[in-house]
């Protein structure tokens, strides 16, 4: 008995150190170890927490006091254990949780209540991952006054934000969650965002997570705190204003010596800014970059547009309302010499383009005029999409209106769209710091929300890491468009595989590798998508791809190939093309055949006619060989050779659309007009007046 007296004597002055530790907590740091071991588990958790420095330097491991700590108060066994390295960690970061969300009262153990100290406020440093559950009740509380303190130490420890099981929230819900995205992901160190468990997603509420995770927001909205507005972005306008005067200041001294200069030289009466502008455009650049840097706030009216080029002020309405901001055009329509800057920095951009283009590949060669051609077609083959909607129309009315909650990228076709006033415009949001991966776990995705994240993603420069899990069951619709980079079939197979319902494809400037990436795509399509009905490439080079083409051909589902500007016969030889008509032929389900920019000619034009012939099976509804070098007297001769199958069919055929948009029909009017005045009595034509020389006289200018 006698041996155990000095330990319950210790125990005993242990414990009263413990409750004293405000005033003793330095000379308690100094103690030698052997006696500090035996005081560390004695300790509230924020002593504990504390007292990590003073035990390392003792020798001593906390690991074993966290580890209990968790049992004790937790009690329940932390998923994959065997791989956490820090219990200290663990523990503080659930115990900011389950605090937050109010699952732990801190008055039920000893060891977590100490008046001295903030629960929240002590164990933010430690949190790097963090999930905001059910109304989103946790947003609400951070984003308190009183815990301005607590969101800054977030913003600087998370990385990975979570929402799980996420109900329907109202508007003052909704403006503390932008507060706190605002301050964790556009101001902070969040780089995931991920969603998980969301059967009935508010659209709302899911669209307002995605776009500031993508660093979009109109600050203008809901970012004020506390009545007052973000002070980080105060500080980035402060700053970048006082940067902007001082560019401008040592841009008007230099001008200023410049104008000098030349008018000792030349006696010019012009004035310096005009005088500049004409000659480097100094004047027209130092104005703009005035527009264009001016501060945020307020932001509804200083707001411009990110292209200048663009004239159509794009619809700019949020979700909650709002006014719409001013674009650049108006901006410049003030400033004469900003307004022939513009139209200077159009053209040049336009004739960089158009470089870009001519050069672009292998097969490039200035001298070829049919290289001319598919430039031209190029440059505007967007539209001659959107003539296709126009012109059909089974499927126009499904992209006319957005509901509110949707995004739109700010380009000019939004007017002709008609969108709603709730389109929340990707050109009128403010650019800020983004997440570098986003993943959404079992949550539906309708057509509306798709196209959101498309339009999200097509500027979402910072994002590496994109899961999608069992979201895409009633998917039907895919459009990808890539970077001119490689395919990589092992990312984009998965989706194929996911996607069993998926009826439209359409794959928008890639690269293949090899036949084998191709082969392995084909593959899948027919294995996992039995309801696949239209299938597209674009700016895909398969001159090399000649068997997986007629594979695709003979498809006995698929209702609707195109292949737009695939230099499908730029290698090939007669023997191609003849198996492309029989095996067209023989298809019964192909109704849709699109092949503009493919160097067609004069010669395989009149040999597509023989798809119509007397013994052919096909049901091919409608061809489109727009923009294929097709002369007024070839497509007489395709005329007359179609004519002479129908009458050997005894009028009895399916074809009823064929579209001619940009070729050379304008070399021979009369001929044109003859084979149109034909082609029309047997078939529906869409063609354009497009003038071929003038084009070429553009093309010539700026080779």
């Amino acid at each position: 008995m006698a041996a155990e007296g000095p330990r319950s004597l210790f125990a005993l002055s242990a414990a009263a150190v413990s409750r004293s530790m405000g005033a003793l907590e330095r000379d308690v740091w100094a103690l030698p170890g052997h006696l500090l071991r035996g005081l560390l588990p004695l300790l509230t958790v924020f002593r504990l927490e504390r007292a990590e420095g003073a035990a390392r330097r003792a020798g001593l491991s906390t690991q074993p006091i966290w580890r209990k700590l968790w049992d004790d108060v937790m009690k329940t066994r932390p998923p994959n254990s065997e791989t956490i390295t820090c219990w200290r960690k663990k523990f503080l970061e659930t115990f900011f949780s389950n605090v937050l969300h109010g699952v732990l009262d801190v008055s039920s153990d000893w060891r977590l209540n100490d008046h001295h100290f903030s629960p929240l406020l002590h164990s933010s440093p430690h949190v790097s991952q963090l999930t905001l559950c059910n109304m989103l009740q946790g947003a609400v509380e951070l984003t308190a006054e009183h815990n301005q303190k607590v969101l800054e130490n977030l913003a600087g420890s998370l990385r990975i934000l979570k929402f799980q099981h996420l109900l329907s929230s109202d508007q003052s819900i909704r403006r503390s969650l932008v507060l706190l995205l605002h301050r964790l992901i556009h101001h902070g160190s969040v780089s995931q965002v991920s969603m998980y468990s969301w059967p009935v997603p508010d659209t709302v509420l899911l669209v307002l997570i995605l776009s500031m995770s993508a660093g979009f927001w109109r600050s203008g909205n809901a970012l004020v705190y506390h009545s007052s507005p973000c002070s980080l972005c105060r500080e980035e306008d402060k700053a970048q204003s006082q940067e902007s005067a001082q560019e401008q200041a040592e841009r008007g001294r230099y001008d200023e010596r410049e104008w000098s200069d030349g008018e000792n030289q030349k006696g010019s009466p012009r004035a310096p800014e005009e005088a500049d502008a004409e000659v480097n455009g100094y004047g027209a650049d130092a104005r703009l970059n005035s527009v264009l840097s001016r501060p945020r706030s307020p932001p509804l009216q200083n707001q411009v547009c990110e292209e200048a080029s663009s004239e159509v002020p794009c619809d700019d309405t949020s979700i909650q309302g709002g006014s719409s901001p001013r674009c650049i055009s108006d901006q410049l329509s003030c400033h004469p010499v900003l307004r022939k800057t513009r139209r200077r920095l159009k053209s040049a951009v336009g004739k960089k383009r158009r470089c870009l283009r001519r050069s672009r590949g292998p097969y490039a060669d200035p001298e070829d005029l049919y290289d001319f051609v598919f430039t031209v077609a190029r440059e505007d083959n967007s539209g001659l999409l959107d003539k296709d909607s126009a012109t059909e129309g089974e499927n126009a009315e499904n992209w006319s209106t957005s509901s509110p909650g949707s995004l739109c990228t700010g380009h000019a076709g939004c007017k002709k769209r008609g969108g709603s006033a709730g389109i929340f415009s990707l050109k009128a949001a403010h650019r800020f710091r983004s997440v570098s991966t986003l993943e959404l776990f079992s949550i539906p995705l309708t057509g509306e929300t798709c196209r959101t994240l498309s339009n999200l993603l097509s500027s979402w420069v910072s994002l590496e890491n994109l899961v999608l899990s069992y979201n895409e069951s009633c998917l039907e619709q895919l459009e990808i468009r890539f970077p001119r980079e490689p395919l990589h079939t092992a990312f984009l197979l998965p989706v194929l595989k996911a996607s069993k319902s998926l009826q439209q494809l359409s794959l928008d400037s890639a690269t293949l590798p090899c036949s084998q990436e191709l082969g392995l795509l084909l593959e899948v399509l027919k294995e996992c998508n039995p309801n696949l009905k239209k299938l597209s490439f674009h700016d895909v080079n398969l001159a090399e791809h000649q068997k997986e083409v007629l594979l695709l051909l003979q498809d006995p589902v698929l209702q609707e190939i195109t292949f737009s500007f695939c230099r499908l016969f730029e290698s090939s030889t007669t023997e191609f093309l003849s198996e492309i008509i029989n095996t067209v032929k023989r298809n019964s389900s192909l109704k849709s055949l699109k092949l503009p920019g493919n160097r067609l000619g004069n010669h395989r034009l009149v040999a597509l006619a023989d798809i119509f012939s007397e013994d052919s099976s096909s049901s091919l509804c409608q061809l489109d060989v727009s923009s294929n070098c097709i002369k007024p007297d070839g497509l007489l001769e395709f005329t007359k050779k179609l004519e002479g199958h129908i009458q050997q069919r005894g009028g009895q055929i399916q074809f009823t659309h064929l579209r001619l948009f940009q070729n050379w029909l304008d070399q021979d009017a009369e001929t044109a007009q003859e084979a149109l005045r034909r082609l029309k009595a047997v078939c529906s034509v869409v063609n354009d007046s497009w003038d071929s020389s003038q084009a070429f006289a553009d093309y010539i200018s700026v080779m």
